[in-house]
């Protein structure tokens, strides 16, 4: 009698349990879906989108029909910006019209061309990317305003398409297509926002320690099988009309990722011949390089969306850092500052800094910013 009643006291234990997880997934089924098993399918697709053309033939335009798609006019442009000049790096900040006090920041800060070639003797030319103002009662004040700064400073470039995150593949498109046009001569490319903070020295010193003749050269933040965001009220939803595979190819963040000047080439090639009506630039990007056989390669310093943390162990190896606008002046004071070299520097403090870095990067739980192997690099 005994046995007889736990084995029903069991089998009421896991009818219970069963019915509960049941419940549990019918009420969370749509953040499973989005949040795992998209996940899931996604990078399980991901090889096939990586490896095979299908989806570039899907998207592939004719060339006359791809080119009206962003047939937009020139309001500020610089041809000379380059001309008869050894540049190192050409720099693309991607900015809205209104943030002249971002755009301030970063002439006084990481993107102070003067600065970077009397301490590194190298030329980098840091070029605002911009749309027109979307209000029509604040654009002509707007752009008064940017033809003053311009005046003043001569590095920004326009085109009469509407300043708009679904517009970004047009800036994309436009920042592409100047290089080419303007400046061929810069042996790299890098695309960047303006709440982006850039160890420029960092970086510059990276560049110039590569094989002068790389190639195929492009790194960033890689995100691997990330799937299309289907949820209506995201900011990066892409509907199935729009692209409808389940997972995008590799592609690095748009927050900042560099290539070599034959990959600016390919993916200016490539744009001329694809359907630019997907607005995730990144993505698109990414869509951009595979059609042409370009790999992104990672770098854990770039931080993608994330913010890397503030100490100088951090500050002597990092690249990029996403999400600064109030503390950019100071950042760059702490970042360049003589005290991050020796505290860094000799056995004992590298010793230190790795022990600092397992301590901010190596949590239990994720943080988006460099990755816990960056501790040990």
């Amino acid at each position: 009698m005994t046995t007889v009643y736990r084995r029903r006291k069991r089998q009421f234990l896991q009818l219970v349990l069963t019915c509960f997880s049941c419940c549990f997934i019918l009420i969370y089924w749509e953040q499973l879906d989005v949040n795992v098993i998209s996940h899931l399918k996604s990078y399980s697709y991901r090889y096939l989108i990586n490896k095979y053309s299908f989806l570039n033939d899907s998207m592939s335009l004719n060339k006359e029909i791809a080119a009206r798609l962003h047939n937009y006019q020139y309001l500020i442009t610089h041809e000379n910006k380059c001309q008869d000049q050894d540049v190192l790096l050409l720099l693309f900040v991607k900015s809205s019209p209104k943030n002249s006090h971002r755009r301030d920041a970063i002439r006084q800060t990481w993107g102070n061309e003067q600065y970077i070639y009397s301490e590194l003797k190298a030329i980098i030319k840091v070029i605002f990317v911009l749309g027109i103002h979307k209000d029509l009662s604040q654009r002509k004040r707007v752009q008064r305003n940017l033809l003053v700064e311009d005046q003043q400073h001569s590095d920004l470039i326009q085109q009469d398409f509407y300043d708009d995150f679904h517009n970004l593949t047009l800036k994309l498109i436009f920042q592409f297509e100047w290089a080419n046009t303007f400046c061929k001569n810069a042996k790299f490319v890098m695309s960047s926002d303006d709440d982006v903070f850039i160890h420029t020295p960092n970086l510059i010193n990276y560049l110039l320690q590569l094989d002068k003749e790389i190639m195929n050269f492009w790194i960033g933040r890689v995100h691997r099988g990330a799937p299309p965001i289907r949820n209506k009220e995201s900011k990066y939803y892409v509907p199935y009309e729009m692209y409808q595979w389940p997972s995008y190819p590799d592609y690095t963040a748009g927050a900042g990722y560099v290539v070599s000047q034959d990959v600016a080439v390919k993916v200016y090639k490539a744009l001329m011949t694809l359907n630019t009506s997907l607005y995730i630039d990144d993505v698109f990007m990414g869509i951009c390089a595979k059609m042409m056989e370009v790999p992104p390669q990672n770098h854990i310093y770039f931080a993608g969306e994330g913010k890397a943390p503030y100490h100088p162990c951090i500050y002597n190896q990092m690249m990029t850092s996403h999400g600064h606008v109030k503390d950019v002046h100071h950042l760059w004071r702490e970042a360049t500052h003589a005290k991050v070299t020796s505290l860094t520097s000799g056995f004992w403090g590298q010793l230190y800094c790795r022990l600092i870095k397992v301590f901010l990067l190596c949590k239990p739980y994720y943080v988006d910013t460099y990755p816990c192997i960056a501790a040990f690099s």
